[in-house]
């Protein structure tokens, strides 16, 4: 390969909450017992180093000892409209459609905002990702859930009939929309798309899609952009992206939405704008602007084959040596979601008690729990193939088969 997926970063001392956080309050994982270092597997950040034009564009940049007010270059733009029209076959995104958002969540609460009134029922699928729970949550939303099933094949369904009768009995006008899901994986067929955008249509329910992990599919699957599939959901959704997950450029901040629905949009920026702090960085301008070259997209092309190689690595290594551990296998972002309730139920245990003992030997993964996955754990596996089998190997013979 061009780009380097090999080498062990030492991220010690160098601000990533992935090592430095652990054992602190709040969802961070204990530190491990003596002797062991730590494998990060529970922030969703990678463990490789980023494609080298991002920090040579930031280095140019930040070469010039001026750093005052500015505006997006129109180099900004053309790199977003590009990056959608060779990755995701997108045609006609005008700069006029791009708006930043200094966060995905950030833009889904904006929007949130113009559609709802606080206190509204909001509809999303569960297991859910925390930062939706959260964010939903503390402004004043309220969620009501709609289970992903697995089917015969194990894979992940969205239950059209359940989101259809959540919608009315709830009197749901919006919905956020996790496209590739977080944390299972799905990386949505048009047809699925389709078929739940006709019932957010039939309803007249609003729909927020974040599509922050579009770049990150294992080899073989494709993004289908949710605006994409009618022209009704072209002007009922708005879309939030960013490089931040693709390039791990999470510290940095910055973050886009797509909107071609003027209306909805004029509204949207308005609401952003209102706590005055809804600003683009300078160096995060650059910092997308180095992504987008096209160095990025052979570096993004080498990631999903190494992630790809990982998850497989993985699954395999569960289905042949953790006999209760289910999983399915994700086709898209680089966790895996694991279920132990078999295995708990088997041995025994709770899952505390497997959370803690994957800690204690350095595997630092995330509870499950927090995701509505009752007996659950979420693992990050963006890191080098040997931390992975290293993980793996601890899992073995410290916690699943001691």
């Amino acid at each position: 390969m061009k780009y380097d997926f090999t080498s062990i970063m030492d991220r010690r001392g160098m601000d990533a909450i992935a090592v430095d956080g652990l054992g602190t309050r709040g969802m961070a994982p204990a530190k491990p017992q003596e002797g062991f270092d730590v494998i990060p597997m529970w922030v969703a950040d990678m463990n490789f180093p980023t494609v080298p034009t991002i920090p040579a564009a930031i280095h140019e940049r930040a070469s010039h000892p001026a750093y005052g007010y500015f505006s997006p270059r129109q180099e900004y733009f053309d790199a977003i409209i590009k990056w959608h029209e060779i990755r995701n076959g997108v045609t006609g995104l005008t700069p006029e459609c791009i708006g930043y958002e200094n966060g995905v969540l950030g833009g889904v609460i904006s929007a949130l905002n113009v559609f709802c009134s606080r206190g509204d029922n909001v509809l999303i699928h569960k297991p859910t990702y925390i930062g939706f729970t959260n964010s939903l949550t503390n402004n004043g939303y309220h969620i009501v859930h709609t289970d992903l099933v697995l089917d015969d094949e194990n894979v992940w369904r969205m239950d059209f009939e359940d989101m259809e009768k959540k919608i009315v009995e709830n009197n749901i006008h919006a919905a956020v929309f996790c496209s590739p899901h977080n944390p299972c994986g799905r990386v949505w067929e048009r047809w699925e798309i389709e078929k739940a955008m006709e019932i957010y249509k039939k309803y007249d329910v609003m729909v927020v899609s974040d599509e922050i992990w579009s770049d990150l599919l294992t080899v073989g699957y494709t993004h289908i952009p949710t605006q994409s599939v009618s022209e009704d959901a072209k002007m009922r959704t708005v879309a939030l992206y960013a490089p931040s997950k693709t390039f791990n450029l999470a510290g940095l901040v910055g973050s886009y939405h797509i909107i071609y629905n003027k209306h909805i949009r004029d509204r949207i920026l308005k609401e952003s704008s209102l706590s005055h702090y809804n600003a683009m960085n300078v160096l995060s301008m650059h910092a997308l602007i180095g992504a987008y070259k096209p160095e990025g997209y052979e570096w993004v092309d080498e990631l999903r084959e190494v992630i790809t190689g990982n998850i497989d690595y993985a699954c395999n290594y569960i289905r042949e040596h953790f006999e209760g551990v289910e999983v399915s296998r994700p086709q898209g972002t680089y966790m895996l979601f694991l279920d132990c309730t078999k295995w708990c139920r088997d041995h025994g245990k709770t899952i505390d008690d497997v959370e803690k003992a994957a800690w204690s030997v350095g595997v630092a993964w995330q509870d499950g729990r927090m995701f509505h996955g009752p007996c659950h754990v979420r693992m990050n596996l963006a890191l080098p193939l040997s931390r992975v089998k290293e993980a793996f190997e601890r899992l073995d013979r410290y916690v699943f088969n001691a």
